[in-house]
């Protein structure tokens, strides 16, 4: 080992040694100590930073409203169809009446087309508003024979006037009708015929009798049991009592005639046809089986349209109203276009239907209501929930995928207001409203809150259209939704 060099040169790189060394350790302490903390300092470093407003930007953009249902597809105007009578001559017991063709579903019904076939005969569909209730025949009259009347000059079988008269010129044009359907009119019966010629003869006697008496052949009281007169006292006044007597009788058969012959002649029974409003209808479903008796519904019936159905909550359905388009979209994707054409209906909330019925008696407001005050109807019955569930229907003039989905599902949306043009719009939770009222929105600026009163309009999505009424209110500014 080399002996260590004295002299100031040597000192003075010895002193430089040591001072890096000092100054190598004191740095490290320094480092050392900003990595350590007290418990004191780490529990303060782990407390959440302070709390300040939460805020959404204010947006510029077109707003609208819509309501969306998941809606059930079906066939419209849905009615039941029942037999007003007996098919067949009326007391006939021998025929039973019974299901003998039954009504085929899905098939369209036109004005003249068979329903069915009950033991035998044809069931006929017509167009017309009066239900029918009796036989219609000669000598009947009123608006069911008006509307055959019609009818059969529609089908183009001309019954002569529409007059509500059913004479020969409609019994006719009945008579016809059938046979170009492969039908045997209902012309009448062995009994019908049978009592025609009991009446017909007792017309006859009555004529022969009175012309016997006034050629002075009859057997007067005068007259003795060889057929020779004898002279009596008043025999002048017994002939001309008898003569009397003989009128009376020849007037009183041929009425009797009259008045059957004004009923005799081809009818309609009363179960061989069925009037309805509005035609064609297509055949939904059928309700009896062959062989079945008639007793109630044999079918239900609906137009062809397709409509869907579907119902929303109380403060949707309020938003709704008749002529409303709507967007139709189907599991598959596939869209069609309807229109609103009922709300409301028969259990289905405040709104009322085109015919101005309304569920519960409260979607109906007019002059003769009840004041707010009073808590029900004079029926006693409980004013509607405005909460209430409200069903609403939507027709489809060009069904397109619906056609052949009746019985299925499918989204419904419809646009119930839009804003005009583009709109400063808020989220709804930035809206506060004031003790009188007013709406207000709070707005972060420079560090610090500002109240701006607005006027809310349209709300859809979540958002709300607000226009301010005093200060300013811009896109961008951020509005206070939350602590």
């Amino acid at each position: 080992m080399s002996p260590l060099r004295s002299g100031p040169a040597g000192r003075s790189k010895q002193v430089a040694v040591i001072v890096g060394v000092v100054a190598a350790v004191g740095v490290g302490g320094w480092f050392t100590g900003l990595q350590m903390q007290s418990p004191a300092d780490a529990a303060a470093a782990h407390q959440p930073p302070k709390a300040g407003p939460v805020t959404v930007a204010v947006a510029r953009q077109k707003l609208t409203a819509t309501v969306v249902a998941q809606g059930a597809v079906e066939f419209g105007a849905p009615q039941s169809v029942s037999l007003s009578g007996p098919v067949g001559a009326p007391g006939d017991e021998e025929t039973a009446q019974r299901v003998t063709k039954l009504p085929t579903e899905g098939e369209t019904l036109r004005e003249g087309s068979v329903l069915m076939q009950v033991s035998g005969r044809p069931v006929f569909v017509l167009r017309g508003s009066v239900p029918m209730y009796r036989s219609l025949g000669p000598g009947g009259s009123g608006d069911d024979v008006r509307q055959l009347q019609s009818a059969l000059r529609r089908i183009g079988h001309d019954p002569g006037a529409v007059s509500g008269n059913y004479r020969e010129g409609t019994a006719a044009a009945v008579g016809r009708w059938y046979e170009s359907k492969g039908y045997e009119p209902q012309s009448p019966g062995a009994a019908d015929q049978q009592q025609r010629a009991d009446l017909e003869a007792a017309v006859s006697r009555a004529q022969l009798e009175l012309v016997q008496l006034q050629s002075g052949g009859g057997t007067g009281a005068g007259d003795d049991k060889d057929g020779g007169t004898a002279a009596a006292p008043g025999s002048a006044e017994t002939e001309a009592l008898q003569l009397r007597s003989a009128r009376q009788q020849l007037d009183q058969a041929n009425a009797a005639l009259n008045a059957f012959r004004a009923t005799y002649g081809t009818k309609v029974p009363a179960g061989e046809v069925v009037f309805l409003p509005d035609l064609p209808v297509r055949v939904d479903k059928v309700k009896v089986k062959l062989g079945d008796s008639l007793d109630g519904e044999v079918a239900t019936v609906t137009s062809s349209d397709v409509v869907v159905q579907a119902t929303v909550p109380g403060a949707d359905g309020a938003t709704l109203r008749e002529g409303m388009e709507a967007r139709i979209e189907t599991p598959a994707g596939r869209e069609v276009r309807g229109v609103v054409s009922r709300v409301g209906g028969a259990g289905a909330g405040p709104a009322a239907d085109p015919a101005g019925d309304a569920s519960g008696d409260g979607g109906k407001a007019g002059a003769d209501e009840e004041p707010a005050g009073d808590s029900a109807a004079d029926d006693g019955s409980a004013p509607a929930d405005p909460s209430a569930p409200v069903a609403f229907e939507i027709s489809v003039p060009d069904p397109g995928p619906l056609r052949n989905q009746s019985g299925g599902t499918a989204k419904v949306t419809i646009e119930v207001g839009a804003s005009k043009g583009t709109v400063l719009v808020v989220p709804v939770a930035a809206l506060r409203t004031s003790t009188d009222g007013n709406a207000r929105v709070h707005v972060r600026r420079d560090g610090r809150t500002v109240t701006v009163p607005v006027t809310v309009g349209l709300a859809a999505a979540g958002l709300v259209e607000v226009t301010p009424d005093s200060g300013s209110l811009d896109e961008g500014d951020q509005v206070v939704v939350g602590q």
